[in-house]
């Protein structure tokens, strides 16, 4: 592989893991549903002026709207508000480790609900994640748990959710979609979808979107973290390969532990250190692949 892959890979980790860090500063003027609504909108805009440019079709009137809804709202809408609604509880180094265990409850989501057949090493994998977990919580015989469980509780939600939205994007979405068109429908639906939400449930000071510092923060999590990430991303697909792509999922946590740190002064507790390392320990176990011809022939992800 070129090193444009290598670079590629770490830009992806530092733009999604500096996404933890554009949320908890656009938190001081907006809601987490208008976090999402900005977020998706500024990745619209960014996702339509590329496709105009290599004059990529849009398929408005082939998309099946309906299934792309459900998709947008259960693997996009509701998980952006929930990582934003646990940002007000929970420093943005932790809500980035809780993130890493969505491999986990996508195996655990697909065995309880969708059928899907587990292994003996998954499961380890997952005893493993659920051990770093509790030392994510900090349990002792003082205050039992030294962690908010709202916010922990908001951002295992919005993890679940992404284990959800994985397995029935297998049912809804039907093969034949290029990435932009999936793209495109996504943010579009997750736009309206969380819009509604804001403007019906939260204040909605738009004069905010002048601060210079909120403008950067869009450009950010909304330009780079929803619009470029997804090129990035496949590009990594494309010019390496699936397994070398979600290498990301090791890396973002700790750039956003790095983000947290530098940005934020977050103080960085040995659990969080260790709970980290156990839990992405936990991840590599549970979502490696048997080197069996099954499992190379079955073209899982």
């Amino acid at each position: 592989m070129s090193r444009l892959v290598y670079l590629a890979l770490i830009a992806l980790s530092l733009i999604w893991g500096g996404s933890f860090f554009f949320i908890k500063m656009l938190l001081h003027d907006f809601g987490p549903w208008t976090i999402a609504f900005l977020r998706s909108s500024t990745g619209l805009l960014v996702i339509v002026c590329i496709m105009l440019a290599l004059k990529k079709p849009f398929g408005i009137r082939t998309i099946s709207w309906v299934p792309m809804t459900i998709m947008a709202l259960i693997n996009t809408a509701i998980p952006w508000a929930l990582i934003a609604l646990s940002e007000t509880r929970l420093p943005s180094s932790m809500a980035s480790v809780l993130n890493a265990t969505t491999p986990v409850w996508t195996i655990i989501v697909g065995v309880l609900f969708f059928r899907s057949v587990s292994s003996k090493r998954q499961w380890l994998g997952i005893g493993i994640a659920t051990i770093g977990l509790i030392i994510l919580l900090g349990i002792n015989p003082v205050t039992f748990i030294s962690v908010d469980m709202f916010g922990f509780g908001c951002m295992i939600a919005a993890t679940f959710c992404y284990a959800v939205g994985s397995q029935l994007s297998k049912n809804l979405l039907t093969i034949g979609y290029s990435m932009y068109q999936v793209t495109f429908g996504t943010l579009l639906c997750t736009m309206v979808g969380s819009g509604i939400m804001a403007f019906s449930t939260e204040e909605v000071v738009l004069s905010n979107l002048t601060s210079l510092s909120n403008i950067l923060m869009l450009i950010g999590l909304g330009m780079f973290g929803s619009g470029i990430a997804y090129i990035l991303f496949y590009y990594m697909i494309q010019k390496g390969s699936a397994e070398f792509a979600t290498m990301v999922t090791y890396l973002v946590p700790c750039t956003a532990v790095l983000w947290g740190y530098t940005l934020l002064n977050e103080h960085i507790k040995w659990t969080l250190l260790v709970g980290l390392v156990i839990i992405l320990s936990g991840v590599f176990i549970a979502s490696r692949k048997n080197k069996s011809k099954h499992s190379v022939l079955s073209g899982d992800q």
